[in-house]
């Protein structure tokens, strides 16, 4: 096949005279990431750079979660870029795309889960919520934060206090944090 071909079927000259095609990313069930009774999981409001999404999820799998979910609109999707951010982890950590977040928190809620919403400037810190059992993490997206209806649906939200001039985390920092967090309380409880 001729350089050129292999070119327009990559879409970059970047393809080292291989490329593949391969099926779509196969997304999972959003209800079922609820199914386990001590189930943690991600839900990111209007996140929209791949290599956020991949960074989270890399946390989230690395601390064992049950999956993450994503809207279906304005909110990055799980991408070859998204994939490599996440250094393989989207290959292990069920992903799930909702028409409605705030909508999927609700049901949620009434499966058990206690819902947190990362806030810049929140009054909870997040070392006071009790992050065992099953729970949501919300982060929002970048610089924009939660959306009203996403914020109001949530239990709880919760800070990380910053110290330094720089008054907030970017999203996958935050969240690496929330999912250690997490991670700590459920090992010792």
């Amino acid at each position: 096949m001729p350089a050129s071909e292999l070119t327009r079927l990559a879409g970059s000259p970047d393809h080292q005279g291989v490329v593949a095609e391969v099926d779509p990313y196969p997304y999972a069930d959003p209800a079922s990431l609820l199914d386990p009774p001590d189930a943690l999981v991600v839900a990111l409001d209007q996140v929209q750079d791949p290599r956020n999404l991949g960074a989270v999820c890399r946390s989230a799998e690395a601390v064992g979660a049950a999956g993450l979910v994503v809207p279906v609109r304005r909110s990055a999707a799980v991408t070859p870029v998204a994939c490599k951010a996440s250094a393989g982890a989207v290959e292990h950590l069920p992903v799930a795309r909702v028409s409605n977040l705030a909508d999927w928190l609700t049901a949620a809620k009434d499966s058990g889960a206690w819902i947190y919403g990362a806030a810049q400037g929140a009054p909870a810190p997040y070392v006071q919520a009790d992050l065992g059992g099953k729970v949501v993490l919300v982060l929002g997206s970048e610089g924009r934060g939660l959306r009203r209806r996403v914020s109001e649906t949530c239990d709880l939200l919760i800070s990380i206090p910053v110290r330094g001039r720089v008054r907030s985390l970017n999203v996958s920092a935050a969240a690496a944090v929330l999912l250690f967090e997490a991670a700590r309380q459920r090992a010792a409880g």
